[in-house]
């Protein structure tokens, strides 16, 4: 945990000044309907991204704990993806295409679990994941605090919040089996990409 936390240790996503505003209640409100515009596309990528993955694994822990992640992914009755629409209804989100920083996010995923070499893709995935619980829970919090949200409206950010951390245990679990030097380059290019995602909303913003 300490050497990943080391690599990615200038993009915390919690440190980025779209998420502090997030965070203190100074975001205007309606910079959260393309926000989850934005962020639907990364969910909806995500079970594409871990099953491709997990069949390019070899039998092992990493396989089993990818395989885990997608399984919570897929969770019935109500997949992620369908849990997440009741935030993205709650703060007015539509449909629209993924912008330039969402679109390189997205295909860095998907181009790294293509990729031959799985340690980087690994990597990717736990670039965000160990950070997810936190920032999840932050989200949730803040919503609910300055907002007014709750219910439907914050039950992906309250699920995330606890299942995240078990997602970063078995990614980081996973990654014994992963050369170091790759999964490390995949962790810092997936926090760069969220990092470049959360400038773009500042951008916009301003």
């Amino acid at each position: 945990m300490d050497i990943i936390n080391d690599t990615i240790a200038d993009r915390l996503l919690l440190d980025h000044p779209f998420y502090k505003r997030w965070e203190e209640g100074s975001l205007d409100f309606a910079e959260l309907a393309p926000y989850a515009e934005q962020y639907r596309h990364f969910e909806a990528q995500l079970p594409d991204f871990l099953q491709t993955l997990a069949e390019r694994l070899p039998e092992g822990v990493a396989k089993a704990s990818v395989l885990d992640n997608l399984r919570d992914e897929l969770a019935s009755p109500v997949t992620h993806l369908e849990l997440f629409a009741g935030f993205a209804e709650a703060v007015g989100a539509t449909t629209a295409q993924p912008s330039a920083a969402m679109a390189e996010l997205v295909a860095l995923y998907r181009d790294s679990a293509n990729s031959a070499e799985t340690s980087f893709a690994l990597g990717v995935l736990a670039g965000y994941e160990v950070q997810a619980a936190a920032i999840a829970d932050s989200k949730g919090a803040g919503l609910k605090r300055h907002y007014g949200l709750d219910g439907e409206a914050i039950a992906f950010w309250q699920l995330h919040a606890k299942l995240e951390e078990d997602h970063a245990a078995w990614t980081l679990e996973a990654s014994q089996e992963a050369d170091q030097t790759a999964f490390l380059a995949g962790a810092r290019a997936s926090a760069e990409a969220w990092w470049a995602f959360l400038d773009e909303r500042e951008l916009l913003a301003a």
